[in-house]
């Protein structure tokens, strides 16, 4: 392995964990929904890494062909920007539904009081709440497609420093370190992602949350509105 090849290496471990750690949207969409859909640490694990997964993919996708037809890195770059702006809105889009759909989950299960009256003229009154027999199963319907919008808007999303990074090794006509360079960045990248959401995810499940547990859903979706905010207008 030459000496370029090694601090190309080092160079593309480096930046897949700085550009992961300063991204909020590579870990925080996942800490929120697996507090709220309450995933287990394995469930959450593995949608973590398969998005990842789908997120490093298409921007290895997109500069091979990029290498392969010779495009220009500026073009290349442009068409990763469009890539960002719309994986940012889709995830403004998405928690804000998500959000919506919270508050109204939220207020649907405000407890409430029935009076009811026996033949022999007693009453009595007692509390309860509708959420287990009309919302069950549109929670199911919302939970099972939860996974596959964030995959879709974690491949819609780019990596803008791994196009750069391919172009060295593409340029000296080295395969050997197109992969190298893909496989070292795509690990740092994935590895950072999935000890993040991890370590965080853990160390939330031990605070204490009760009285906030109904509105888990509504804070999930509007931390994740912000976090494509904070991406779109703040440049995070």
């Amino acid at each position: 392995m030459s000496s370029e090849l090694m601090i190309l290496i080092i160079t593309a471990a480096s930046i897949g964990f700085f550009h992961t750690l300063l991204g909020p949207d590579h870990y925080v969409p996942f800490i929120v929904m697996a507090r709220a859909r309450q995933w287990s640490l394995l469930k959450t694990s593995l949608i973590t890494f398969l998005c990842g997964l789908g997120h490093i993919g298409s921007s290895v996708v997109l500069g091979l062909v990029g290498v392969a037809l010779g495009i220009a890195v500026t073009k290349l770059e442009f068409i990763e920007s469009f890539r960002g702006n719309l994986a940012a809105w889709a995830l403004i889009a998405f928690g804000l539904i998500y959000f919506t759909w919270g508050v109204r989950k939220a207020f649907r299960n405000q407890p409430h009081e029935h009076l009811h009256m026996h033949a022999d003229g007693s009453t009595h009154t007692h509390r309860h709440t509708h959420t287990e027999e009309y919302t069950h199963v549109h929670d199911g319907d919302t939970g099972s497609i939860t996974p596959w919008v964030l995959f879709t808007i974690f491949v819609l999303g780019p990596c803008e420093p791994l196009i750069p990074l391919l172009m060295y090794p593409a340029a000296q006509e080295s395969m050997s370190g197109l992969l190298w360079v893909t496989a070292v960045f795509g690990l740092a990248t994935i590895m950072t992602m999935l000890g993040i959401v991890m370590i965080s995810t853990f160390g939330i499940s031990l605070l204490p949350a009760k009285r906030m547990e109904k509105y888990t859903h509504a804070l999930a979706g509007a931390t994740i509105c912000l976090c494509g905010l904070s991406i779109q207008f703040l440049g995070l």
